[in-house]
């Protein structure tokens, strides 16, 4: 059975400066989740810049740790996007076997939504039965 989650989270996004290479960067990013997973989160983001400034690409990996609906644990989303020429699409998803607590195993797919400045999120995921 598929559960939704749904709330609100703010990000922190630092650049990290100790290696630079022309078209590439490296970020920490972290997190805190409110709503139906309450939640932070340390990650590390790679990206790639191109000379037209619509298209680009990043990458990135993140430990979240708290409780999703009351169940308490940590897991590991796995980021992946890309914007040709202003068209964007992301996918993020939880890597198998990663959830510990009662989050183990855990599967599946957030989708983050910014509007106005503010992010959000749908988190469409599933427990064994036994979770």
């Amino acid at each position: 059975m598929k559960n939704i989650a749904k709330g609100t989270f703010e990000v922190k996004i630092v650049p990290q400066t100790d290696r630079e290479i022309p078209m590439l960067g490296r970020m920490t990013i972290d997190k805190v989740f409110h709503g139906d997973l309450e939640a932070t989160t340390q990650g590390q983001m790679l990206s790639a810049g191109t000379p037209v400034p619509t298209s680009a690409g990043y990458v990135a990996i993140e430990r979240v740790e708290g409780t999703l609906q009351g169940k308490k644990g940590s897991f590991v989303l796995q980021h992946n996007g890309i914007m040709s020429r202003g068209d964007f699409s992301l996918r993020v998803v939880v890597v198998p076997d990663s959830g510990t607590e009662d989050l183990t195993g855990l599967s599946g797919q957030l989708t983050i939504i910014r509007a106005d400045g503010k992010h959000s999120y749908e988190f469409e995921y599933q427990l064994p039965a036994a979770n």
